[in-house]
């Protein structure tokens, strides 16, 4: 299923291959549209390595207990031309001018986490 011209709905299920929750659904659906505006702007394919987590997954990948990948709002990405820390960059920009939705942002060292939880926060776990 297409979400957005860029995305699809497979991009954002979990690795374990359970069935995502409607309420999950409709925050992936938010996630994917914000998503899609960073790659209209960065011109470059996304990957996404990680996005929708059921609880017992989470727990298997050693996610947090109150992980934004659980309700269906963050994505951990990644872009073949740019490192982590230009990602980051550029989407602390779109965030910034109000481009795409405040929320988490986590710099790794082979992805960034971004979430759409509404409110502040950054980490750096490199």
């Amino acid at each position: 299923m297409q979400l957005t011209k860029d995305f699809q709905l497979h991009e954002f299920e979990c690795k374990c291959g359970c069935q995502m929750p409607d309420l999950v659904f409709t925050e992936v659906k938010k996630l994917a549209n914000q998503l899609q505006i960073i790659r209209s702007f960065i011109q470059r394919p996304i990957i996404l390595t990680n996005a929708y987590r059921c609880p017992t997954h989470n727990k298997d990948v050693g996610g947090v207990f109150d992980s934004q990948h659980l309700l269906g709002k963050a994505a951990d990405i990644k872009v073949k031309e740019l490192d982590p820390t230009e990602l980051y960059s550029v989407i602390n920009t779109l965030i910034r001018y109000e481009y795409v939705t405040e929320g988490g942002m986590g710099l790794y060292n082979t992805f960034v986490h971004y979430d759409i939880r509404g409110t502040y926060a950054r980490w750096d776990n490199r």
